[in-house]
């Protein structure tokens, strides 16, 4: 390398760290922190104050439904996309007047439930919850939204990595600072001060940036003459149609229908859409049928042009549209790898059971995964921001596809040693590592594929539906592991995996194998096996990036060869 070539690649490294010190970045910091302290404050911690109450297990696991609107946030992004807010949204934009807003409705809705007891005010307390819930999705859609529009294509990068940055610490503020608040506060004042915590996401979108607007087409068929009786009839019944999709495809995402069972009349169906074995695939169904209805809601009435059928058309299906018209011929292929590009994570669903089985303590377990976990996280987070400055997008998305299978490989040596602190530092610090950069290089490529009009309601239908095929195969994890155990005790085709584990601590897998009725050593083939598995599912991502990364380059060549063209006729 000549000394030219070493100068410009330090500058160029130089320009890709400068990026994460960049006014847009830092601002992305404040707004991940404003989307992840409601969540965890309502998803999580909420529980501990509900306990502390004498509340019921099962009252406490209904309140997790006040999250339920992460899972179909999609169905209400094109309001955000849409709908101009009075006052604020000349003043600040489109999508910093969303931001402002919810951040406005959380901090009240928490500063309401500081001011409850959960004993005596149950019902409030839960409806303020769903409240939190609701706004803070809605955040989340502001906040990708402006990402993707103040971002360009350089800076995705380092922007996923601060608002996934922001997002973490907040987990770690929000699970501890309230615990510790409480301890010598109360619950009340602790959530009140969280509620002022909030103010660092306010601060940040009046810091941020004014993204560049995109102008919305006008709706086709808005101006047709309807009697206003049977216009206020189709909104209703398209409405009604809209809230049963949100439930069915709020429950089969995320596996809980205990609000759709308590609708529906029957706890049956809340069992046996939670049953490990068989749920998924109702579940499934649940989705399924949730689309099919939320299409019918949307879709126009035949030879009969309508308001609500030309809005709700527009607003739900123009954006899928003028995806598939944009991607025409490879859709389908971007859609796969969307859907699959972090399975090999997804089924690693049986992580805590695996670290229990090798014998470390809950303390260990706690130390290790939660709290250098989460540092390895963000180092990984980073590096793949790094990288999309650095290399580009697509070979980072090539880069990530790689790194999450082949991180599982590194817990077959943790299997095959048992209970060793330094290899499980070493292995869940890779693992974190590797799926940093990964979810990195994910959402900056869902982030690109938006366009301007539709920023929000694109991402949000990506971010909705990306996990589902890794939930699909994460319920049979327990299954393999223990079909594996078994046939490596019977002679099996992973009998001779056996060899591996013949220097394993001596507590590893005992307690466990004993309950399973095979061998130590056989538990820890099935754990093998299990891993080697979730590396070769990987395959099909790798498989699918790379021919992703093939066909955009390829288009982008061609269009870079148009425009030469172009250029070439024009000087001529």
């Amino acid at each position: 390398m000549t000394a030219e070539q070493d100068v410009t690649d330090r500058r160029s490294i130089g320009r890709a760290l400068a990026i994460f010190l960049q006014r847009r970045s830092l601002a992305m910091l404040g707004l991940g922190f404003a989307s992840g302290l409601p969540y965890m404050l309502i998803f999580d911690t909420l529980s501990v104050w509900l306990r502390d109450a004498g509340l019921s297990l099962a009252v406490i696991g209904f309140f997790s439904l006040a999250t339920l609107s992460f899972s179909f946030k999609f169905l209400w992004a094109p309001l955000v996309d849409r709908l101009r807010l009075p006052l604020l949204g000349r003043m600040l934009g489109q999508r910093r007047s969303w931001m402002l807003v919810c951040q406005l409705v959380t901090m009240v809705g928490l500063w309401l439930v500081s001011g409850l007891n959960p004993a005596a005010n149950l019902g409030l307390m839960a409806a303020l919850a769903v409240l939190v819930g609701f706004s803070t999705a809605t955040h989340d859609i502001a906040i990708d939204a402006w990402r993707i529009e103040i971002g360009g294509t350089e800076g995705q990068g380092p922007l996923a990595a601060a608002v996934q940055w922001g997002y973490r610490v907040a987990m770690v503020v929000a699970g501890a600072a309230p615990l510790l608040l409480a301890d010598s506060l109360g619950w009340n004042a602790s959530y009140a001060i969280m509620a002022a915590v909030m103010i660092v996401g306010v601060i940040a979108t009046l810091a941020a940036p004014r993204e560049t607007e995109a102008s919305l087409r006008p709706v086709p068929g808005a101006e047709t003459a309807q009697p206003a009786a049977l216009q206020t009839l189709e909104w209703a019944a398209r409405f009604a149609l809209l809230l049963l999709g949100a439930l069915l495809l709020g429950s089969g995402l995320s596996g809980d229908a205990s609000l759709m069972s308590k609708v529906a009349g029957g706890e049956a169906l809340a069992e046996a859409w939670s049953d490990k074995q068989t749920g998924v695939w109702l579940q499934l169904i649940g989705v399924a049928a949730g689309l099919a209805v939320v299409a019918l809601a949307a879709w126009p009435i035949p030879r009969l042009r309508t308001k609500p059928g030309a809005y709700l058309a527009e607003a739900l299906g123009a954006p899928l549209a003028e995806f598939l018209r944009r991607h025409r011929g490879v859709a389908g292929l971007i859609l796969a790898t969307i859907c699959l590009y972090r399975v090999a994570d997804f089924v690693l669903n049986i992580m805590n059971p695996f670290y229990r089985d090798l014998g470390f303590s809950l303390t260990e377990i706690a130390e290790v995964r939660k709290v250098f976990g989460v540092i390895a996280s963000m180092l990984g987070v980073a590096l793949g921001g790094f990288l999309v400055a650095r290399l580009g997008l697509m070979r980072t998305l090539v880069v990530g596809a790689f790194a999450g299978p082949l991180s599982n490989l590194v817990f077959i040596g943790l299997a095959a040693q048992g209970h060793s602190i330094p290899a499980l530092f070493a292995a869940i610090g890779l693992d974190n590592l590797a799926g940093g950069v990964a979810g990195t290089a994910l959402i900056v490529y869902m982030s690109s594929l938006t366009s301007a009009g539709f920023t929000a309601t694109q991402y949000a239908m990506f971010t909705s539906l990306y996990a589902l095929p890794g939930k699909l195969i994460a319920s049979q994890s327990g299954r393999l592991v223990e079909w594996a155990a078994h046939a490596a005790d019977a002679g099996g085709p992973f009998a001779g995996l056996k060899a591996l584990f013949v220097r394993t601590t001596p507590e590893s897998y005992v307690e466990a194998a004993g309950k399973l009725g095979v061998t130590p050593h056989a538990l820890g083939v099935g754990y093998a096996a299990f891993f080697f598995y979730s590396t070769a599912i990987g395959v099909a991502a790798i498989g699918l990036s790379i021919a992703v990364a093939v066909r955009t380059s390829a288009t982008s060549s061609r269009s870079r060869g148009k425009d030469a063209q172009v250029r070439s006729r024009h000087t001529t």
